[in-house]
C-alpha cells in the first residue's frame, strides 16, 4: 500500500448519532482541556485496532514472546469536522512505528526520512562508515593514529550537524491561516534557538498538519501511552498526557495561531 492510499484512510469516521452530535456542538480547540469524551472514544477504538490489527509488529511490551526491543509509543487522536461537515478522527503516533512512517488509520508524517535514495539515509551510511574507521584506528595502536582520529571525530561531528541541520530544513509546518513556517524558523527565537533532535515528529504536529492540508476544523485533541516504557518510570500504559513542552511548544504556538 502506498503513501497515498495511506493517506485516504487516515480519516476515521464517526458513526452518525444525536448523541455524537451533541458532544461536539459548542466544541472548541484547546490544548489546556482533560480529554474531551470523543477523545476518549476515538482513542477506544485506536486502542482496539492496536490490538487486533495483523499488518504490522511492534513489541511495545505488552506480551511475551514478542521479539525486539521493547518501545512503548505516544499515539494521539484529533477530533475533526470535515468541510462537508462529517465528524471523525484523525490518529497519529510518535516517531516511527514498526520500523516504518506510513500504516494505515494514521496519518503521514510531516518529512518521511526513510524514503529510499534519499538523503538521510545516504549521510547515515557515511556517519555509519566514520565510526567504524574510527572504531578500526581505535583498536590498534591508539597512539599512532592519534591525530588521525582526532581529524576523523571532528569529521564526524560536522557531517552529523549538518545533516541535522538539512533534516530540519525539510519541516514545514501550516497554522490555521494556511501560513507555513519552517523548523528552523520557529525555534530561532526561542530559548532553545536550534530545534531539539526529533522535533516535528511527535503525534500532535502530525495531526494538525495533516488537518490543515484538507481543510479540516481541528475540536479536540488527546495523546496517550501505548506500552511499558524501560527508561522512564513517568510514562504509563493508557494515560493520556499533554503535548511535550521542549518539542511541541513552539510548533503548537505557530500552528494555533
Amino acid at each position: 500500500m502506498d503513501s497515498l492510499v495511506y493517506e485516504k484512510s487516515a480519516f476515521c469516521p464517526f458513526d452518525e448519532s444525536t448523541e455524537i452530535n451533541a458532544l461536539a456542538a459548542g466544541l472548541t480547540f484547546s490544548l489546556d482541556d482533560a480529554p474531551h469524551p470523543l477523545c476518549i472514544l476515538a482513542a477506544s477504538k485506536l486502542q482496539l485496532h492496536l490490538e487486533s490489527q495483523q499488518e504490522w509488529k511492534h513489541n511495545f511490551g505488552l506480551s511475551s514472546g514478542t521479539e525486539g526491543v521493547i518501545i512503548g509509543k505516544m499515539f494521539g487522536v484529533l477530533i475533526v469536522r470535515t468541510k462537508d461537515g462529517e465528524l471523525g478522527y484523525l490518529a497519529a503516533f510518535s516517531g516511527k512505528l514498526a520500523g516504518g512512517n506510513h500504516h494505515a488509520k494514521f496519518v503521514p508524517p510531516i518529512f518521511d526520512g526513510l524514503v529510499a535514495g534519499g538523503f538521510v539515509n545516504a549521510g547515515m551510511t557515511k556517519l555509519t562508515g566514520i565510526n567504524e574507521e574510527i572504531n578500526s584506528l581505535e583498536s590498534f595502536n591508539h597512539e599512532i593514529h592519534a591525530e588521525q582520529i582526532r581529524l576523523l571525530k571532528i569529521l564526524r561531528k560536522t557531517h552529523s550537524i549538518s545533516l541535522q541541520n538539512k533534516i530540519f530544513e525539510q519541516y514545514h509546518f501550516l497554522n490555521r491561516a494556511g501560513e507555513s513556517k519552517s523548523l528552523i524558523e520557529i525555534f530561532e527565537n526561542t530559548v532553545y534557538k536550534k530545534p531539539p533532535a526529533g522535533a516535528g515528529e511527535c503525534a500532535a504536529p502530525k495531526l494538525l498538519q495533516y488537518a490543515f492540508r484538507h481543510e479540516m476544523e481541528p475540536l479536540a485533541l488527546a495523546e496517550f501511552w501505548w506500552g511499558l516504557s524501560p527508561k522512564s518510570a513517568y510514562w504509563k500504559h493508557g494515560h493520556f498526557y499533554p503535548p511535550c513542552r521542549e518539542k511541541c511548544a513552539s510548533i503548537l504556538a505557530h500552528m494555533l495561531t
